[in-house]
């Protein structure tokens, strides 16, 4: 059987976290330190499980998101919206059309991504409505 690593720390994740919502250089410091945050949730409780590319994605930081993404973090259908990725918004709900009522970290609804992401996420804002 293949060893473990520890496991990471819970302060840190949540640090990370947080820091996903905004903080871009301390996003990148504590990646440089620890690569295995990149992915990690935190339960904010009750399970509400966010990432810092969550964080990043209902907050509408768009550098963040993208160096979060070009690190290998899981693409999610709300980082998708934020990012005015309407394609991949497209493709997803295609194959999983109950996703569009899924709530993101905290419950936001997938439209309000969308609208965080500003004039690059026009399009996607419009196709979510044009689905209501």
């Amino acid at each position: 059987m293949m060893e473990r690593p520890p496991a990471l720390a819970a302060e840190k994740v949540r640090e990370f976290v947080i820091a996903g919502h905004g903080n871009l250089e301390r996003v990148q410091e504590m990646l440089a330190e620890q690569p295995g945050l990149l992915n990690a949730a935190w339960d904010w409780g009750g399970g509400d499980f966010e990432t810092a590319l969550a964080g990043a994605a209902h907050t509408g930081s768009r550098e963040i998101a993208r160096h979060l993404l070009a690190q290998g973090a899981h693409m999610t259908l709300s980082a998708a919206a934020m990012l005015g990725e309407l394609d991949l918004v497209k493709a997803i709900l295609a194959v999983q059309p109950e996703a569009r009522h899924a709530p993101g970290a905290h419950g936001i609804p997938l439209k309000v991504h969308a609208q965080q992401g500003g004039d690059a996420a026009a399009a996607v804002v419009a196709y979510l409505d044009g689905l209501d």
